[in-house]
């Protein structure tokens, strides 16, 4: 008997009957994706899977502190849900003490679905996307551009129960579209991307619209050298540049003084004012179009993620608020020794207070500058500045006296995302974005354009 023949519930449930330890946690994600692909304006490949992984976390107590172990595997059958429980309970015993051990969470209401079959997409999800998609490659064709990309939908059914009588279930969709438009002779690229919960909101042929007038601009070619440039950056590159920042906000780590977050003698910038602009970074698990786990889950334990932590309740939490700094990211544990208040990270970052004004708006606003479609390869280049290194890709391009007048070459970037916030000098409206770099990891983002006035193109890179 397979475990697809059981209900994810009953497979958490019987998980839990099996424990001997002193405490236990039970993951079960279902997961089902369906996607599309395509290339020079054919479809060239779909499909549709379907997984399920089990994460059981098992506590120990002893003399010296309680210790966990932690073990996930795939396509789990029933015969292997015992052994896989006892791997995780000798995991436990064979450990030290956890550092971030904590009390098992309580008390929190069960989910009223949890019984309930789990959530699955499937190629019906693109009923509506696919045909507008093959008007958009006859579109493209006959304007003389090739289409390339992807359509990805992913459903993922969590169901977390735990020794101390937690009962809780979350569906959490995920859809990406990326999509790029190549000349013929493939000297010119423009890409743009969406994120989506069921790609009802995403129009294909108006992206290529939108990708025809990029490779238009393309047309006249210019060569900038490196240099300190005012910058457009459009909402996917100021997500890339915060999700960044984001990961980076750990609470502990900036009270031990590892980070650009960091005051000498293990305090913390919380309370400092990072940007003039009224720019408010925030999280929210239930913000309309970005839904996200109400809830902790965590698979393992690391920087300030807990495994004793799931199940917690996440609320909204003001990283940044009218440019001053009020939360960094903790644990349970971390909160405890760095005296900051409990403030887990969601899965979801919004950037607002900026002014109601469009990319567009901001560009015939612009004297002279640059305009940015998307950054990649961003790396850390140092943690205590937060320094970081990437690439433009996909179309930059010189703004004059309010009009595009051409695309010049990509450039290699050096900025640290903070001293962005602080030198930026304009903000655009909000929207929903897709970050391009980090859109394998996180996708539900709402950020501005941000214009800075001296945005460091530190060397000229040869990537398209």
């Amino acid at each position: 008997m397979s475990a697809r023949t059981n209900k994810p519930h009953e497979i958490v449930e019987r998980a839990l009957e099996l424990s001997r330890a002193d405490g236990c946690v039970v993951i079960a994600d279902e997961q089902s994706t369906a996607n599309l692909r395509w290339a020079g304006n054919a479809l060239t490949t779909n499909g549709v899977t379907r997984g399920r992984t089990l994460t059981v976390v098992a506590t120990v107590d002893g003399k010296e502190g309680t210790a966990s172990g932690v073990v996930s595997r795939s396509a789990v059958t029933a015969d292997e849900l015992e052994p896989l429980v006892r791997a995780a309970e000798a995991a436990a015993r064979g450990a030290g003490p956890a550092e971030d051990a904590q009390p098992l969470v309580t008390d929190v209401p069960a989910s009223p679905d949890f019984t309930d079959a789990p959530a699955e997409t499937s190629s019906i999800v693109f009923a509506d996307f696919a045909p507008a998609l093959g008007e958009a490659f006859a579109r493209a064709r006959a304007g003389g551009r090739e289409l390339y990309g992807f359509a990805n939908h992913e459903l993922v059914s969590t169901y977390l129960g735990t020794s101390t009588g937690l009962r809780l279930r979350h569906d959490q969709p995920n859809g990406t579209l990326e999509l790029n438009a190549k000349s013929p002779d493939r000297t010119r690229s423009a890409w743009a991307g969406r994120s989506t919960r069921d790609f009802k909101d995403v129009d294909p042929t108006a992206l290529d619209a939108e990708l025809a007038v990029r490779l238009g601009w393309a047309e006249r070619r210019l060569e900038l050298p490196a240099g300190r440039y005012e910058t457009l950056l459009p909402p996917t590159a100021v997500a890339d540049l915060l999700i960044y920042q984001y990961w980076s906000a750990s609470g502990r780590d900036a009270a031990e003084g590892r980070t650009v977050f960091s005051k000498p003698g293990g305090r913390t910038r919380v309370g400092e004012k990072l940007s003039e602009l009224p720019l408010t970074l925030r999280s929210d698990p239930n913000e309309p179009g970005l839904e996200s786990a109400p809830f902790v889950i965590a698979h393992s334990s690391g920087g300030d993620q807990s495994v004793f932590d799931n199940g917690l309740p996440l609320a909204p939490t003001e990283w940044l608020r009218e440019g001053e700094l009020k939360h960094l990211t903790t644990s349970r544990h971390s909160a405890g020794l760095t005296g900051l208040p409990v403030a887990p990270a969601a899965d979801n970052l919004i950037l607002d207070g900026g002014e109601d004004r469009s990319l567009e708006e901001m560009v015939a606003n612009t004297e002279r500058g640059l305009l940015l479609t998307c950054l990649w390869y961003i790396r850390e280049v140092d943690p205590a500045t937060l320094l970081l290194t990437g690439l433009t890709r996909d179309g930059v391009y010189l703004v004059e006296n309010g009009e595009v007048t051409g695309e010049v070459n990509n450039f290699r970037f050096n900025e640290s995302p903070v001293d962005l916030l602080g030198r930026a000098s304009e903000a655009g409206r909000t929207e929903k974005t897709l970050p391009r770099e980090w859109g394998d990891y996180f996708t539900r983002a709402a950020m501005p354009a941000l214009r800075v006035p001296d945005f460091n193109m530190s060397s000229v890179s040869q990537g398209v």
